[in-house]
């Protein structure tokens, strides 16, 4: 497998207060676990600066204004009230965008197999009209939308094992047949949506698990629920919404996933996207807020992207 690595100096640009979970530190985690020579075969590129009004193809058209007001000239801006914006947060998004779609390019085009992009802010929880829970922009949607326009996809798949639900994602296309949205993600906990029943039009598969569960009860949940849905629906394309906070050590949830449950997860996400789609996944970082844990879980993925015996050969260490 080719593997291509997306992220970019800027990140760090989005600034948020003191003690806030999601800090440019995160970043920083991951690109020093990728180091390892495990990693030397990853392609690796600088994310390129977006273009935002792309995301008018999943936000209302005042979403964007709305932003702009809430950015400060200096200093750190609230949005929420865990949301903040400061003066260069919106370049830091459009170079997340950026990433995203860079990898799309890659993988569509055949330049690599699979991606993942280390970029922030996360993005799941922007809803179509509301940004919330630490994201500004859904990146993930709108590499979903972009991949219908530009390439013609006719149906893309967006996994999410983020600890928290991604009410954006579903907000988003919840009515929407052609993009399929799959969540596993603790029950009860922000943002309180992510229920089973909550179904859209058939296309959202939603696995909510209960505070404690492990990674074994976790590969339950996506071999009996999740992993079946997903070859049901044959994506063309899958997106990951890859958050590692679901991790036993992260301190905004209670799962006791280890660094190597993501290797597993990512294996099996492989194994469908063999069977459905020429292997095409493009991965976007979004939760992980423990730096070890966020370091061990994204080196057991992207070891698994790279290698399927290089993931199972880490799993074992």
């Amino acid at each position: 497998m080719t593997t291509l690595l997306v992220s970019q100096p800027n990140f760090a640009d989005h600034v948020t207060p003191q003690g806030h979970p999601e800090r440019a530190d995160r970043i920083r985690a991951v690109e020093d676990a990728l180091k390892s020579p495990r990693f030397d075969k990853l392609l690796r590129r600088n994310a390129p600066s977006g273009d935002l009004m792309l995301a008018e193809l999943v936000h209302d058209s005042h979403y964007l204004a709305h932003l702009r007001s809430g950015r400060p000239a200096e200093g750190i801006g609230q949005l929420d009230a865990d949301t903040f914006i400061s003066a260069n947060s919106l370049a830091a998004a459009a170079t997340g965008l950026g990433g995203a779609l860079a990898a799309l390019d890659a993988v569509l085009l055949g330049e690599a197999d699979n991606a993942f992009c280390a970029i922030r802010p996360p993005g799941h929880h922007a809803e179509i009209a509301t940004p919330m829970g630490f994201c500004l922009i859904n990146t993930v949607a709108i590499t979903a939308r972009e991949a219908q326009r530009k390439y013609g996809a006719e149906r893309v798949a967006i996994v999410d094992f983020d600890v928290h639900h991604g009410n954006g994602t579903q907000d988003i296309f919840k009515a929407d047949p052609t993009v399929f949205y799959a969540s596993s993600h603790q029950m009860p906990l922000y943002p309180g949506t992510g229920k089973a029943s909550e179904t859209g039009v058939g296309n959202i598969a939603n696995t909510p698990l209960a505070p404690n569960t492990d990674g074994e009860s976790m590969r339950e949940a996506y071999e009996a629920r999740i992993i079946p849905a997903l070859l049901d629906f044959a994506p063309d394309l899958i997106l990951i919404s890859a958050g590692f906070d679901a991790h036993e050590r992260d301190p905004l949830a209670q799962l006791n996933w280890q660094s190597g449950d993501y290797g597993w997860l990512t294996g099996k996400l492989m194994d469908a996207a063999a069977r459905c789609c020429g292997n095409r996944i493009v991965s976007l970082l979004e939760g992980g807020y423990d730096l070890k844990g966020l370091a061990g879980g994204a080196s057991h993925h992207v070891a698994m992207l790279m290698d399927g015996a290089t993931g199972r050969l880490a799993d074992q260490e």
